[in-house]
């Protein structure tokens, strides 16, 4: 029988062949250098970036080819659910192989992913690219989990905020790079740029990440199936995946749609102004930086609550947007803040339960998380094309409060209230059941409209 996570050796650096550099800022046996933390943080944001490139140019790629606003939005939706796929697949190698080739081999297949999309003549081929891209750049979350091995306890929470302030940046811009090329030479020639960086960034990973090899005893099938147990055995990695889903929904569900409402008559705005509004996001980096700090302070559950709180009153602002630009800036920092600090916090919390699971525990995480962004994505296309921004507005404000009662339930007080009902559980799991089993049918139902 396989061992449990908890019972696997805590993985080691592996040693590189050469004598190991030990000047001041270099790797050692006690953490990442600066340099090589701000080169993470880099590569973070250039891997996670191809899967936002499409967000200000999908009115241009619906118009090139020929997609309505719902077909358009799939773009989104399949690389969103590429990358869950990376994550239940890939992800978990990261506690299974060496590292450094690991990151490397998926940066050069996401290069090679990036010029099918470039080339794409038609709606399948772009779909499958962006699919593929998805799928293969979760090159991100082995970094994260990676930076966090190699970081002091103590320094953690800083590590991982550093690593995600990249992550933050390259989200929102590749809006504003993606918007600039397109004025400049056409959607595609923001893909064959983004080829051609992540070819460059493949190069300099392989010079400059040690090596690194997790040693968690278990083959490909077991690895995937302790990843899935994970998420049975630790109550806190299900809270806090289920408040990673709903937060990046509503983040999936703003930039989704805000370049239709950009793009329409209220503003009329080209793909490059689209794309320079992703600078009013940047906010959310130094959200990450002072999450990540509060996190290794023990300050958890304040950054969640005030996160929680303003992530809700932030829909109150963006519906405010549709006449107002002041408004709509307004709302969108505070929502990349909002977002930002429930998703360090979040981590901070989850690789502090198993440190020999890390990747697992990411790829458990993290699979719920995409998850919300592909449901957001998708959700947000069928509401902007029977409600406008205003049912993109309620779509938002309503996953937020979704959010806000799952932090509620998740409390001690709350638990042991509930621990003393048992007529009231046995009713909410049948209507919990049937609830799911709606939701199963609306999602078929919605497949077979729009396939």
């Amino acid at each position: 029988m396989a061992s449990s996570p908890a019972s696997s050796p805590t993985p080691q650096p592996v040693s590189p062949p050469e004598t190991p550099d030990l000047r001041p800022g270099t790797d050692t046996a006690d953490g990442a250098g600066r340099g090589t933390l701000l080169l993470m943080s880099v590569a973070v944001g250039l891997c996670v970036a191809s899967n936002y490139y499409a967000q200000p140019l999908l009115d241009t790629i619906a118009r090139d080819l020929h997609l309505s606003s719902t077909g358009a939005s799939l773009v989104v939706t399949v690389s969103q659910i590429g990358y869950a796929l990376g994550l239940v697949l890939l992800l978990p190698l990261g506690d299974l192989l060496e590292r450094r080739r690991l990151v490397c081999g998926l940066t050069l297949a996401t290069a090679c992913s990036l010029v099918l999309t470039a080339i794409a003549p038609n709606a399948v081929l772009l779909l499958a690219g962006t699919a593929l891209t998805g799928l293969l750049s979760v090159t991100a979350q082995v970094l994260v989990p990676f930076a966090a091995d190699l970081a002091a306890p103590e320094q953690r929470g800083c590590a991982v905020g550093t690593v995600m302030s990249g992550l933050v940046l390259g989200m929102l811009l590749a809006r504003t790079a993606s918007g600039a090329l397109a004025e400049v030479g056409g959607w595609r020639t923001v893909y064959w740029a983004a080829a051609l960086a992540m070819l460059v960034l493949t190069a300099a990973l392989h010079r400059a990440l040690p090596q690194y090899r997790g040693s968690a005893g278990l083959d490909y099938p077991q690895l995937l199936r302790s990843t899935a147990r994970l998420l049975a055995d630790e109550p806190v990695l299900r809270t806090r995946a289920l408040i990673g889903l709903l937060a990046f929904a509503c983040f999936s569900a703003l930039w989704t749609s805000l370049a239709f409402l950009l793009s329409g008559p209220g503003y009329g705005w080209s793909d490059a102004e689209i794309g320079l509004l992703g600078l009013a996001g940047a906010a959310g980096a130094i959200a990450a930086q002072l999450a990540g700090r509060l996190a290794d302070r023990g300050r958890t559950t304040l950054t969640t609550v005030t996160s929680a709180l303003l992530l809700l009153g932030s829909w109150g602002l963006l519906a405010l947007g549709a006449h107002s630009l002041a408004a709509l800036i307004a709302g969108i920092v505070l929502l990349d803040l909002a977002h930002q600090g429930v998703h360090i916090t979040n981590q901070s919390l989850i690789y502090a339960l198993r440190p020999d699971s890390r990747g697992r525990i990411t790829s458990a995480y993290m699979t719920c998380y995409f998850v919300g962004g592909a449901l957001g994505s998708a959700l947000v296309g069928a509401a902007h094309s029977h409600a406008g921004w205003n049912g993109v507005c309620v779509l938002g404000a309503v996953m937020a409060s979704l959010l806000c009662v799952v932090w509620a339930w998740s409390t001690a007080t709350v638990q042991a209230w509930w621990r003393g009902q048992p007529r009231l559980r046995a009713v909410w799991a049948v209507a919990g059941g049937a609830c799911i089993a709606v939701g199963v049918l609306l999602l078929i139902a919605f497949a077979v409209r729009f396939r």
